[in-house]
This record gives C-alpha cells, structure tokens and sequence, in this order.
C-alpha cells in the first residue's frame, strides 16, 4: 500500500469515502482540499465496463472543454509549405518536418503537450512511434491530430481540446481545470467532458458504460461522483 502524507490523511478525513457526492457538493470539496502551494489540476477519472483487451472496444478521442484545462498547451506541428505557414499563424509553439523529428529522435525534445501532423508527414514521423506513443504524443487520426486542417486543429488544442484514451485497464482520466477556477466553469466542464464520454461508448460493450467516476486534484484524494447529477 503507498504511503500518504500527514497533510493527505488529514484532507481524507473531510472526504466520506462510502458517499457518492453530487456534482456541486463534489466540486466543492475538491477546491477544499486542492490546499497544496501550486494551482493543482481538477481532474476526472472514470472506471468504465469496457473489455480492454478487445482492441476495438478501446477510446482514443477529443473531448472540447468550454472553460479550457488552465494550462498553456503547448502545440507542435509536423508540416511544410503552407500548411506549416498555416499552423504558424495559428499560434502553434514549434512547426517543422525532418529538421523536428530528427531534433526529437537525436535529441530527446519533448517540450511539447500535443503533436499534430499532416498526413504527408507521417511517413517521416513513422520512426517516432517508439518514443511517442508511450508519452501519449504520436498524432493519430482518431485524436484528430492528423489532419490537413492544421489551423482548426492548433487552435482548438489551445483553447481546450483534451485528448481522452483508455489506458491498459479501460478507464479514463483527463483534466477539467484548475483549482482556481470558479465553481460554475469548473461545473461547466465537468458536465460537457462527460456528456461527450458517453458518446464514445463502443458498439460493443454489455450493459452499463461507466461503473464509477471520481473526481480529484494533483495532490488530493478521490471524491466519488453521484452519476445522476452528471446527466
């Protein structure tokens, strides 16, 4: 069992760990304990009831938060020509082709959050699957971030696109915000990210969608969510 700060217990002692919480007694307490010296992440985890070792029953998506995550986003493109003109004027942070890949193979260059491709260029950013995919950062159709709209794609990312994928146990987790955030845009995005979710429920899967959802800071513990007050 991991072991918890003394500040981390005594913020569990504010949390009825056998209670599912209403969205707005949930986000409130979650500002509550989010006590730590940083702006920490909201974030939303959610246990689905997908079989994760079927390969089509897996999510890789975008989810659209109307209040943005609060973080800068930091957008990457792999591009020429006018589409890298293009992804410039867009406000993308780096634009490049070979030059970029070979930086982030040779070089380890990873500061960047999101990478976006057009499909010309994969076959140049092929090499980059290894170092990539682990890091949640390979473009990929399904995520949008492959496409020849490199400028919809930039400045949806930068104004709060998420990326959502199952990891290798089928449940997913993304952020929502910040702490700072006002109560009602905090709401806000909670409710338009899970109404979203629940439109990529697979073909596939028996019975209900979404087992459990928790709602969490960087630093804090987990405030299980009353699913009604989703809907």
């Amino acid at each position: 069992m991991p072991k918890h700060s003394k500040r981390y217990n005594e913020l569990k002692k504010l949390i009825d760990s056998e209670k599912t919480y209403t969205l707005d007694e949930a986000v409130e307490l979650v500002k509550k304990v989010a006590t730590a010296k940083f702006d920490e992440t909201i974030e939303v985890h959610i246990k689905t009831n997908i079989d994760y070792r079927k390969s089509e029953q897996n999510i890789r998506s975008t989810i659209s938060l109307p209040n943005g995550t609060g973080k800068t986003v930091r957008v990457l493109v792999f591009a020429k020509g006018d589409k890298a003109e293009e992804a410039k004027n867009a406000g993308a942070d780096y634009v490049g082709a070979e030059e970029l890949a070979d930086k982030i193979a040779s070089e380890g260059f990873f500061d960047f959050d999101v990478a976006i491709a057009t499909p010309d260029m994969m076959k140049v950013i092929g090499k980059l699957g290894k170092v990539l995919g682990p890091r949640g950062l390979m473009p990929n159709p399904k995520s949008g971030t492959v496409t020849e709209d490199v400028a919809s794609a930039v400045s949806e990312f930068k104004k709060g696109k998420v990326e959502v994928r199952t990891d290798k146990t089928g449940n997913l987790h993304f952020p929502v915000g910040k702490a700072s955030f006002d109560q009602e845009k905090l709401i806000e995005n909670i409710k338009t990210a899970y109404e979203q979710i629940l439109t990529l429920r697979p073909a596939g899967v028996k019975g209900i969608f979404i087992k459990k959802t928790v709602l969490t800071s960087t630093m804090g513990p987990g405030i299980k969510l009353d699913l009604n007050t989703l809907k």
